[in-house]
């Protein structure tokens, strides 16, 4: 806070005088400011200018040595799941490129072998060669998109290329190319010229060639590298207090097969979404299956019993947990789960006869599914105490007394027993779902933060968060092998809403090991320090949050000079779409809804419907049954009229600005309904 010059003059100059008061203010003016300069010059004097001020480090989380790290590098590249151009960190100190079968031959590098580095960061490409295809509707057939080409692949690089926010790119133009590159646009040919730098779709076109380049001699690695004693896990920093875990052998890498080349019913490796409910089935995995149906491949629209030459057919598993998220299920929980499917209005139309070769319920059980994974089962008892934890803060809950009905064994953990004695039936360990931001359901959060690479690892496949709807054919992204998630909005970490991992890979190995001794965190967070520390981040691709999250940046208020359509400027405008942009919904229909991305997550609002107006399964008389138990929940005070069930729909009592949520599911509705295609103009045939 200043001082007020002039009434410090007054008051100096009438105390002591006019000539000593301003002598006084002189002198008082000139300690200040010789004082300041002192400050600065003895900062010059001893601090340097170089200096480093000590800033906070996350603690490390590695358990691996570099020879370890080296054969879960060598595992997944043979395994063709690296098919990628990227350099592999130097501090992996590789001394021979590994050969990868899921990259084409590149020219040999024709650097003097004394001017290489002394780590090796190539593959060896001896894959078929990629032709990138052109996608287009065919005139007269330009009204829908056309299917992605069986055995496509998305070429992730060129992916990262456009779409990369940490190179400046913006998602708008990210959109564009997937768009225009993916056949999406309906033949508009708005641009005009070649458009071949947009194309980030191909087929392998021939055999994997044998590689005709002669490994260059190559010194060994940095690392290994020193005078006295060597140090060979130089440049890694172990995890405080942890031992090294011991080394590992894997079995030989599953033989490649290009995507086109696969076999019909993909056993080996299926095309299977994963989803983790907990709670009522509500509209929420309502959405999330009607959107599966309405964009993936599933033969919906050839007669039933002749869909057989459906390759590689997706299917969705949703999985249930019947109960908090820290209690065991009884014996009689699939019976029970089945039953409470069969009379909810919400999920009862995917018990249809026509969807059960495409969707399929499973029960949830905690104990079996971590049995289940041979890098846990010996060992994650000890962690019993400490199971639900997320970014390093341990939910604890109460030592329990089990139930009667549970058939676990006597290992079976307070973390799985029976229901919390508290007498409080919302309370943090008895909560089943969110029901209100002031209720969330925080142990479900968690443990399902650990349940998609359970499933991920034991099954294959792409697990899905409940609030994730798909918005295009998926073909391209189950041809690239890899291993990925999505970028943290501006964040350089994981968001794991999105995350495919391989059945079975040595990446799995490697995630589940280090996240035993780092208490089982499986935060998208701490993920991303188990990948940094050990120098995987490559292995488990961080693809750009435009494909899958594209409001995201917007909402943390990047890009918003150039947003993408629609303009979202927080996630709720999803479910209450501001009024001076509430034409475009029903204008543009799912049409103009991120059109590109390969999905849009709203992030929670799970107790917000996405047609309050109509909030039932509006499936038509098929399924007519639901819609009445769901319409009388609904408004159990709605007048009836005499002859008919329900009041006559009428447009005039229907909300007249619809917001994007209202246009989404109803265009899914109708649909099934047999009112409107798909987006490949695909009708559902019953």
């Amino acid at each position: 806070m200043l001082p007020n010059l002039s009434r410090l003059h007054h008051s100096t100059v009438t105390r002591f005088g006019r000539r000593r008061g301003r002598m006084l203010l002189a002198a008082g003016f000139l300690a200040v400011v010789l004082t300041v300069v002192m400050m600065f010059s003895l900062r010059d004097r001893f601090v340097p200018e170089d200096r480093n001020w000590p800033t906070y480090q996350e603690p490390p989380t590695l358990v691996y040595r570099r020879e370890d790290l080296q054969r879960i590098w060598e595992w997944e590249v043979a395994a063709g799941h690296y098919p990628s151009g990227q350099k592999i960190p130097e501090t992996i100190g590789l001394t021979t490129p590994p050969l990868n079968p899921a990259l084409p031959p590149r020219k040999s590098s024709t650097i003097p072998t004394r001017f290489r580095p002394p780590s090796v960061t190539d593959t060896t490409g001896i894959g078929a060669k990629r032709v990138y295809i052109d996608i287009q509707a065919k005139p007269p057939n330009v009204a829908y998109p056309p299917r992605p080409l069986p055995g496509s692949v998305a070429d992730m690089d060129v992916i990262m290329e456009h779409c990369d926010f940490s190179q400046n790119k913006y998602v708008r133009d990210c959109l564009e190319v997937l768009r225009l590159g993916g056949g999406l646009d309906n033949g508009a040919r708005v641009r005009r010229g070649k458009m071949d730098e947009w194309k980030y779709i191909y087929v392998e076109d021939g055999e994997l060639q044998n590689s005709t380049q002669t490994v260059p001699p190559v010194n060994p690695a940095v690392a290994l590298k020193s005078q006295g004693v060597a140090d060979p896990n130089a440049g890694f920093v172990k995890k405080r207090n942890a031992d090294w875990e011991p080394h590992v052998r894997f079995a030989q890498p599953p033989k490649y097969v290009a995507h086109q080349d696969r076999p019909a019913s993909c056993e080996e490796n299926p095309h299977l979404y994963h989803m983790f409910w907990t709670g009522p089935f509500t509209d929420k995995p309502y959405l999330a299956l009607l959107s599966f149906l309405y964009t993936q491949n599933l033969g919906l629209n050839i007669e039933p019993g002749h869909d057989e030459s459906i390759s590689c057919r997706p299917k969705f598993w949703l999985w249930i947990n019947p109960g908090p998220a820290a209690s065991v299920p009884n014996p009689t929980a699939m019976r029970d789960m089945f039953e409470q499917l069969k009379s909810n209005p919400w999920a009862s139309p995917f018990l249809h006869p026509r969807f059960k070769d495409v969707i399929q319920f499973k029960l949830w059980n905690t104990t079996e599914q971590l049995d289940g994974i041979p890098e846990l089962k010996d060992e994650w008892r000890d962690l019993r105490d400490t199971l639900f934890n997320s970014g390093g803060v341990v939910e604890k809950i109460p030592q329990q007394v089990e139930s009667s009905s549970t058939t676990e064994d006597d290992a079976a953990t307070p973390a799985q027993s029976g229901l919390s004695k508290s007498g409080e039936e919302d309370d943090k360990v008895n909560r089943v779902g969110s029901k209100s931001p002031s209720s969330y359901d925080r142990l479900s959060v968690i443990l399902s933060d650990m349940a998609r690479f359970v499933l991920c690892h034991r099954f294959g496949g792409i697990y899905l968060d409940a609030d994730t709807i798909l918005l295009r054919d998926w073909e391209e992204l189950w041809g690239w092998k890899g291993a990925f998630a999505y970028r943290w909005s501006r964040l350089d970490r994981y968001n794991t809403a999105v995350l495919k991992l391989n059945k079975g890979s040595a990446l799995g190995t490697f995630l589940f090991r280090t996240a035993l001794k780092n208490g089982l965190d499986f935060h998208p967070m701490t993920v991303s320090r188990y990948t940094k520390d050990a120098a995987l981040e490559p292995l488990l691709l961080r693809l750009p949050d435009a494909l899958f999250d594209s409001a995201w940046l917007n909402t943390e208020d990047f890009q918003r000079e150039r947003p993408p359509q629609p303009y979202f400027t927080e996630f709720g405008d999803f479910f209450f779409t501001p009024r001076e942009k509430s034409a475009a919904p029903h204008a543009l229909g799912f049409d103009g809804f991120f059109k590109g991305a390969y999905s849009y997550h709203f992030h929670n609002f799970w107790w917000q419907p996405f047609d309050a107006a109509r909030n039932w399964p509006d499936l038509g008389p098929r399924f007519i049954n639901g819609e009445r138990i769901a319409r009388v929940q609904a408004d159990a005070a709605q007048p009836q009229v005499a002859g008919s069930e329900f009041p006559e729909d009428l447009v005039a009592d229907d909300k007249r600005d619809l917001d994007w949520s209202v246009v989404i599911k109803r265009t899914f509705e109708a649909f099934i309904r047999g009112e409107t295609p798909n987006m490949y103009g695909e009708w559902v045939k019953w």
